[in-house]
């Protein structure tokens, strides 16, 4: 009895975390259009076929209990797009799982690592204010701590001050944004004239130069990024949005060596040492392996070696010798810069068709390693199928002479001999009739010939 009234006691208590877990994420409907006005929402918007999206429930539930524990104004929600299509169409929902922060009459979308962290540091991030106040010294260097890249306004009103709130609050998807007064600042940092735009990263700063660094929005864009970081897919994803080429070390990490360990180190001299040359038009990184890079150029890349990335066209370049020193690589990417270098690949008409080519065969491959027996099915049974179709096409007899040859070959020999002594007395036949006919047409000739209008007479 005791057993069944724990047991019982176990299951309500479950039932009840269920529950408690359940309240943290709402389920939203169409009426929640007209109630979200007030309030700042996390929605995502899914499909309930949606393999993506059944992999994010579990961690979307985490962030509806992080975010409601710690106190925050967030309200996470999640929205079936398929039965809501409409809906989902007002905000502009194309694919699934989408993750968009509601706030007032702004829509952000989320394009950031699906883990709990990252959502919920985004979700604190774009709920507050885009323009963040640094009021003392010792909250500088707090927020020095915590962000690798910094955001700084420095000065009273202006018209650069409404462009920076501009930016902010366009950006804020990807970093924060602060301001300050000058007396924050360490003593080592000197600003030309105010008011001013500073970026502090990689151990120093960085002033925003309205004539030198055209739009803010464009300076912001491509300074949101150390000079040099490690790069995954996702990150080499949002580094195509700054416009930047990408240098890149591919390595080993699991297995390192001593090339790939010169060869991340002449990277990451080139990105501190030339960054008045190369930081407009250059990101530099590393990538550990190279299944990412091979599957963007569908072909093979030596590990170590670097290559020079455009994600904007899909084209990317490769040193014509080995890089052994730093000059060689400057030398390299100056050839890239100034076009010497040769270009693979790009998204042109016959890299298109390479690429789905390339798609094709990539997917039937994984679904082979996966699963044979389901890559077999899949592909073996319609190619049997269709195999079969053209035997039978190729080898189908429809002359009558074949047919003839079939009848006969069920006969004996006598009736062989019989069939064709048949045949010949009805050759025969035709034969004699053939020259009965042949007097009476030539009579019939004359007749004609006889019946000539008697014009045609005196013409003759």
């Amino acid at each position: 009895m005791a057993e069944v009234k724990a047991s019982l006691t176990c299951g309500v208590l479950a039932a009840l975390l269920a529950s408690a877990v359940l309240a943290f994420v709402e389920d939203l409907d169409d009426t929640f259009k007209d109630t979200r006005a007030n309030d700042v929402w996390l929605v995502d918007f899914y499909a309930p076929w949606c393999g993506y999206c059944k992999k994010l429930e579990p961690v979307w539930h985490d962030v509806g209990v992080e975010l409601k524990s710690s106190g925050s104004p967030v309200r996470v929600g999640k929205m079936d797009a398929t039965a809501y299509s409409g809906m989902s169409s007002e905000f502009g929902v194309r694919g699934y799982p989408t993750i968009k922060m509601l706030k007032g009459d702004l829509a952000y979308n989320y394009k950031g690592p699906r883990t709990k962290d990252d959502i919920v540091e985004f979700a604190n991030r774009v709920a507050g204010p885009a323009v963040r106040a640094l009021p003392s010294k010792q909250m500088f260097d707090h927020m020095m701590k915590r962000h690798n890249v910094l955001f700084v306004y420095v000065g009273g009103e202006s018209p650069l001050k409404e462009k920076y709130n501009d930016v902010a609050s366009e950006l804020i998807v990807y970093t924060y944004f602060f301001s300050a007064a000058e007396e924050v600042f360490p003593e080592s940092v000197t600003l030309p004239e105010l008011p001013a735009v500073v970026v502090f990263k990689d151990g120093a700063y960085f002033t925003y130069d309205e004539y030198a660094d055209a739009s803010l929005s464009s300076w912001v864009n491509k300074e949101r990024f150390q000079g040099y970081l490690q790069i995954d897919g996702f990150t080499l994803y949002e580094l195509g949005e700054t416009g930047k080429l990408v240098a890149i070390a591919v390595i080993d990490e699991k297995d390192p060596t001593e090339e790939s360990g010169r060869l991340k180190t002449l990277i990451q001299t080139v990105a501190k040492e030339y960054r008045e040359h190369f930081n407009r038009d250059f990101q530099f990184g590393h990538m550990d392996g190279n299944d990412y890079i091979n599957s963007l150029i569908m072909g093979e890349v030596t590990v170590p070696s670097v290559i020079i990335l455009n994600t904007s066209n899909e084209q990317y370049f490769l040193p014509s010798e080995p890089v052994a020193t730093t000059e060689q690589l400057v030398q390299f990417i100056n050839g890239v810069l100034n076009g010497s270098a040769q270009a693979h690949g790009g998204d042109g008409f016959v890299q298109r068709i390479k690429r789905v080519a390339f798609d094709a065969k990539s997917t039937i491959m994984s679904v082979f390693r996966s699963s044979p027996l389901l890559g077999c099915f899949l592909f073996g049974l319609p190619l049997g199928v269709i195999s079969l179709m053209c035997y039978g096409i190729c080898t189908a007899e429809s002359d009558d002479g074949s047919d003839d040859a079939l009848k006969r070959e069920g006969l004996t020999d006598e009736e062989e001999d019989e069939e064709e002594e048949e045949e010949e007395e009805g050759e025969e036949e035709r034969h004699r009739a053939n020259e009965l006919e042949g007097p009476e047409e030539e009579e019939e000739e004359d007749d004609v010939d006889g019946e000539k209008d008697p014009e045609e007479k005196k013409t003759d």
